[in-house]
């Protein structure tokens, strides 16, 4: 049995035990050896050198580039301060208590806040690959089903969307086609923050809702599905070849949320790229949409950004289906698999994937997607 910490020798135990406090600082130990933070820190002092070099800024991608590394190595060092603080105020904290100096109650807190600061550190550390840092495309396409899929298609953009306030991460709409009585056809939005691609990629595949419909006259519980499908948001320094020669365009007339001057003039624009898929080693097409500004040669832009993204990404899932195969045992994760399920009327949301649920639907829908994105993180 763990030992509980009492209060001034009375027999009152408080929530925390020793095994659980000998256990926060464990991790913070573990933490730092192996992130390696006193090497990040000498290497931090090394690459700050170079950013003080008079020709820095003569060449701006590879500047851009250091600073990222710069930025990268601040962030692992002030996330591990991060935890080592919160580890030390709930030591001494316990201190405290057994001097009668504090309540249980902040020792508690001081345990709550320990234990989130490390777990937030130990799931960032399994964002490794390059492209977890990157921001995020994030499109969602509705169903076979009309209205009641289209407005399932809406509801996970509001989902999504307060996922994304409560992180503090910046979202664009590039795209987005109302639908015919109510709900969205489809959105494209680009997600801005840290390890916004590393988080949201665990929302990959279809997901389902089940409900009494409100567009039903007889009140029939119906089932509907809408596709999610994220990538990461590239830059210019990742290399992605596109074929000039494998592109064609059209231009339209925007409508939606841009109001009446973006239906003037042919600001929208469709991107088609046809290549061959490196995933089946089969002629493939590619049919990006963007309406986000009423200048064209920026929509153009943004969609060859989109394209790019798009493209990497099939690179990226070609190089995870080779690791899969070594690591034939663990589940295959495919685009397309129905990952989640929605059950409204049961109070029900379940993962497929981790067999992670929740009676709490308001919440889910709510933006409060951690535990989900945490589940995922470590089956995978």
């Amino acid at each position: 049995m763990p030992q509980s910490l009492y209060f001034c020798g009375q027999n009152k135990p408080i929530m925390i035990t020793t095994d659980q406090l000998k256990d926060i600082m464990t991790r913070t130990e573990q933490l730092g050896q192996y992130l390696q933070i006193d090497e990040k820190k000498m290497q931090l002092a090394e690459e700050e050198l170079h950013t003080q070099a008079p020709e820095f800024w003569n060449d701006a991608k590879a500047a851009e580039a250091q600073m990222r590394k710069v930025k990268s190595l601040k962030r692992w060092i002030e996330g591990y301060a991060h935890v080592r603080s919160q580890a030390d105020e709930l030591e001494l904290s316990m201190d405290f208590f057994r001097d009668g100096v504090v309540g249980e109650e902040e020792v508690d807190e001081a345990y709550r806040k320990a234990l989130a600061a490390v777990e937030d550190l130990e799931m960032k550390n399994m964002l490794s690959h390059e492209e977890d840092q990157m921001p995020a495309v994030l499109k969602i396409v509705a169903g076979a089903g009309g209205t009641e899929a289209q407005d399932w298609a809406e509801q996970l953009m509001r989902m999504y969307q307060r996922y994304c306030e409560k992180h503090d991460y910046k979202v664009t709409i590039a795209n987005l086609q109302e639908g015919d009585e109510a709900g969205i056809k489809t959105v494209t939005f680009n997600i801005e923050g840290d390890y916004a691609y590393g988080y949201l990629k665990s929302e990959n595949g279809v997901h389902r809702l089940v409900r009494v419909s409100p567009y039903n006259a007889q009140g029939k519980r119906m089932t509907s599905f809408a596709s999610v499908f994220v990538v990461p948001l590239i830059d210019d320094s990742i290399e992605v070849t596109v074929n000039p020669a494998n592109l064609s365009w059209d231009t339209f007339r925007s409508s939606g949320a841009g109001g009446q001057n973006v239906n003037k003039v042919e600001s929208g624009v469709r991107l088609h790229y046809k290549f061959v898929n490196p995933l089946t080693n089969q002629p493939d097409e590619i049919v990006i949409e963007n309406t986000e500004t009423r200048d064209q040669p920026k929509n153009r832009e943004n969609a060859l950004r989109h394209l790019r993204s798009q493209l990497y990404e099939l690179e990226l899932e070609k190089r995870r289906e080779a690791a899969a195969k070594v690591e034939a045992g663990k589940k295959k994760i495919e685009w397309g698999s129905q990952i989640r399920s929605y059950v409204f009327d049961d109070r029900r949301v379940k993962d497929h994937r981790t067999n992670y649920q929740t009676s709490n639907v308001n919440a889910v829908m709510d933006g409060d997607l951690d535990e989900f994105i945490k589940a995922y993180l470590m089956e995978f």
